[in-house]
């Protein structure tokens, strides 16, 4: 008998080699590490610039580096430098929302080359790419962060050391979960 009320949908369990992120916490193959969440908290993503950390479970798709700034990162993923002319659309009404673009773009655009640390290592997540729904969130990566727990703008940001240690374990079968 049904009162009426949603079931909400169980969260999937996780597999070894799962990434569980949590508000505070990452998990991954037995360690733990401290990562930051959007200013918005983790929830559903209401729209471009709300500051949430979607949940659910996502895939990464490649990985992005400064190699004028590091080595180059390990691990299965396809992986590409940032040139200096790169951006990341972040305009819902641009034809290429949600994808990388030229730098400066015609349309509001994320620039990839940074002054700051945080875009020397990013892995690019699948939320909303297959194809993109514009306005409905753009950009969440894993990336570098500005300093412990900073919140983003809706990414998964973890220390340099440990996002590097994650991606060179990461493997064809390892969701990214965020509850």
């Amino acid at each position: 008998m049904s009162d009426g009320a949603a079931v909400r949908p169980r969260p999937p369990l996780p597999r070894p080699g799962d990434l569980v992120v949590t508000r505070w916490e990452a998990r991954f193959l037995g360690r733990r590490f401290p990562c930051a969440v959007g200013f918005g908290g983790v929830g559903r993503k209401r729209g471009e610039g709300d500051g949430i950390t979607p949940l659910g479970v996502h895939r990464l798709e490649s990985v992005l580096w400064r190699a004028d700034r590091r080595v180059r990162p390990a691990g299965p993923l396809p992986v590409q430098p940032i040139g200096p002319a790169q951006g990341w659309s972040d305009d819902p009404a641009d034809p290429l929302y949600n994808r990388r673009v030229p730098w400066p773009h015609c349309h509001s655009a994320e620039r990839l080359r940074r002054a700051d640390r945080l875009y020397d290592l990013v892995a690019i997540t699948d939320f909303n790419r297959r194809p993109p729904v514009a306005g409905a969130g753009s950009a969440i990566f894993l990336h570098v962060w500005k300093r412990p727990r900073k919140w983003t703008a809706g990414c998964v940001a973890f220390r340099a050391q440990d996002l590097a240690w994650i991606l060179a374990r990461w493997t064809p079968r390892s969701r990214l979960i965020v509850r």
